[in-house]
């Protein structure tokens, strides 16, 4: 078995949809970034490529790159999950925290924990999705951004 680490964070801003683990969260300000900036499934991403030891979620799909830009990161996802076959591992499981002081994440978990799972092609029981705050301090607690921090096992098929 490996374990990988990712952690990623946006800012949030006007204008945009805020994408958390492959759902539309409704809310006034959504995440900037190249793709959707879905922060939690860019640090499931880097979780999942590191417990391979396949460098990181900026490797694979630079900014830099056109083909890239508005992506949903549920695509991103997939990709990371054929890599990770293509080099012999599945998932063992993932467990991700999300750090915002709003919206409330928690009504949202049960269809993200849906989403990540069909994208992964795995058990709902596999997906892990906690919420939380910091408690008004730093740049979540000002809801300038949203923090997301996730840990995937995964094990040869």
């Amino acid at each position: 078995m490996r374990i990988g680490f990712g952690y990623d964070v946006h800012r949030l801003v006007t204008g945009r949809d805020l994408w958390l683990c492959g759902v539309k969260i409704p809310h006034e300000l959504g995440l900037l970034g190249h793709s959707d900036a879905d922060v939690a499934i860019h640090a499931l991403c880097d979780a999942l490529l590191g417990a391979a030891c396949l460098r990181d979620i900026g490797y694979h799909f630079p900014d830099s790159d056109s083909k890239y830009k508005g992506i949903d990161s549920r695509v991103l996802l997939r990709e990371v999950c054929r890599l990770l076959d293509e080099n012999g591992y599945r998932l063992g499981n993932c467990d991700i925290t999300i750090c915002a002081e709003r919206p409330k994440i928690n009504p949202h978990i049960p269809s993200m924990q849906a989403e990540l799972a069909q994208c992964m092609n795995c058990e709902p029981g596999r997906v892990s999705i906690k919420a939380t705050t910091t408690e008004k301090l730093g740049f979540t607690g000002r809801e300038e951004g949203i923090s997301a921090y996730a840990v995937a096992l995964i094990e040869p098929k």
